[in-house]
């Protein structure tokens, strides 16, 4: 019997009743059924489905990579490279410049500068600070566990141990590089890691740079802080279960757009150099990937990106012979006032507090000259075996009505450039161990 001219049904399947014989034939052709839906599958997924002619997300790692390049060609005017660092314990992979001098046995003898970015970002951030500050020693940088080219592993969901993810990452990662020990640079959420790795592993630290950090100061009471509208607290309480950067994939193919309309001022900043939409790319190719850090930094926060370890309770435990430089923007979002408080709390080791006039959150590419002389200047100190010694001052004046009764202000032209320098100088404090503010 034949139901078409390609399906015969066997001779054994025409003994049984209808109802039966019905049951059956599905039951034999049950295979052949799914096969085909399997065959139709793949076509749709082949050629009907988005990820071949139309991606929600229009991004990838090749795009990532070729944003990257563009930007680090059109910055570094000397030999770099960039190659995958594989961490052999943890079988991650972290994407690594480095800029050494091997012709120069001088030079490659000093104690290197290690990168840390901060959240969202990428080497390719520090694009005007690389050649500058790797003039006289080795610099690395990397793109942080989860971020960037880097691996993006799952991140433990408890925030200690998604803290150690991220110090054990950078262990890893100086062991296989066979550095013994460096100057350890970290910015924002880069500058947390990067004090939790100093608290762990001192021996490693010759001098350890915090800019603009995040994740220090404590979550004031709620009868202290500045009172949130609660439109905020409504859109806060919505998004609270997604990623802080979800909607920019979540925007699929208007995700760039996002970018460039919410953050125009990241052109500014490399606007020198890059005319063209480079830096908004690298960005939105940044963060559109899977996000990995993304989510271990939603671990490592509470309610409007307060700490939920903050670090201000730990760095006074940090080995007292470990200078510790705190850089700020001027027009930052971060109170500059936690950097004092370290002093404060480690008064009897190196702090200095530089406040970069002008400069925002972004401190290294606000303001990158000022940014670069004073990191140089840590720099040479560190190859002195010393500390920084005090911007000297030529000029001064009193502290206008709106500043501290208790805090006199000294202002000067810096002799080796145009910047200015300004000194918060406590009436009761030596002036040797005064914080200095950059402008």
């Amino acid at each position: 019997m034949e139901i078409s001219p390609f399906i015969r049904i066997p001779s054994d399947l025409q003994c049984h009743s209808w109802s039966k014989l019905y049951m059956d034939v599905i039951s034999y052709f049950k295979g052949y059924i799914v096969a085909l839906f399997h065959i139709f599958g793949l076509i749709v997924s082949s050629w009907i489905a988005p990820s071949s002619w139309f991606s929600w997300r229009p991004t990838s790692m090749a795009k990532l990579a070729q944003a990257e390049r563009k930007i680090l060609q059109a910055f570094l005017r000397k030999t770099y490279d960039t190659r995958y660092v594989f961490l052999p314990k943890s079988q991650h992979r972290l994407w690594t410049l480095t800029i050494e001098h091997p012709d120069n046995e001088t030079n490659q003898k000093k104690v290197p500068l290690v990168m840390v970015h901060g959240m969202g970002g990428g080497i390719g951030l520090w694009a005007q600070n690389l050649g500058p500050l790797s003039e006289n020693r080795p610099l690395y940088a990397f793109d942080v566990l989860g971020f960037g080219r880097s691996s993006r592993p799952q991140f433990n969901c408890k925030p200690d141990i998604a803290e150690q993810q991220f110090v054990e990452s950078i262990e890893e990662w100086r062991k296989t590089m066979n550095i013994d020990k460096m100057i350890l640079l970290g910015h924002s959420l880069g500058a947390y890691i990067s004090g939790s790795y100093s608290l762990k592993y001192p021996e490693r630290v010759k001098h350890l740079v915090l800019v603009d950090a995040w994740g220090f100061p404590e979550k004031p009471p709620e009868d202290q802080q500045r009172r949130i509208p609660m439109w905020i607290k409504a859109i806060a309480t919505v998004i609270k279960p997604f990623n802080p950067l979800a909607v920019l994939r979540v925007a699929g193919p208007f995700g760039p757009g996002l970018v460039r309309r919410f953050r125009p001022d990241l052109q500014d900043k490399f606007a020198d150099t890059l005319e063209d939409d480079t830096i908004f790319d690298y960005i939105y190719h940044c963060n559109a990937q899977t996000p990995s850090g993304e989510a271990a930094f939603k671990t490592l926060n509470t309610s409007f990106g307060w700490a939920k370890n903050p670090m201000i309770h730990r760095l006074p435990d940090l080995e007292k012979d470990i200078p510790v430089t705190l850089v700020y923007g001027s027009k930052s979002w971060v109170d500059n006032a936690t950097g004092y408080h370290i002093k404060y709390l480690r008064n009897e080791s190196y702090v200095e507090v530089a406040v970069v006039r002008g400069a925002g959150h972004h401190v290294y590419a606000d303001k990158p000259e000022p940014f670069n002389k004073l990191i140089l200047r840590i720099c040479e100190a560190v190859d002195n075996n010393t500390n920084p010694k005090p911007i000297k001052f030529r000029e001064s004046f009193k502290a206008s009505n709106d500043s501290s009764s208790h805090t006199s202000k000294t202002i000067t032209e810096s002799k080796s450039s145009k910047s200015l320098v300004v000194e918060d100088t406590p009436d009761d404090e030596d002036k040797e161990n005064v914080p200095t503010q950059v402008l």
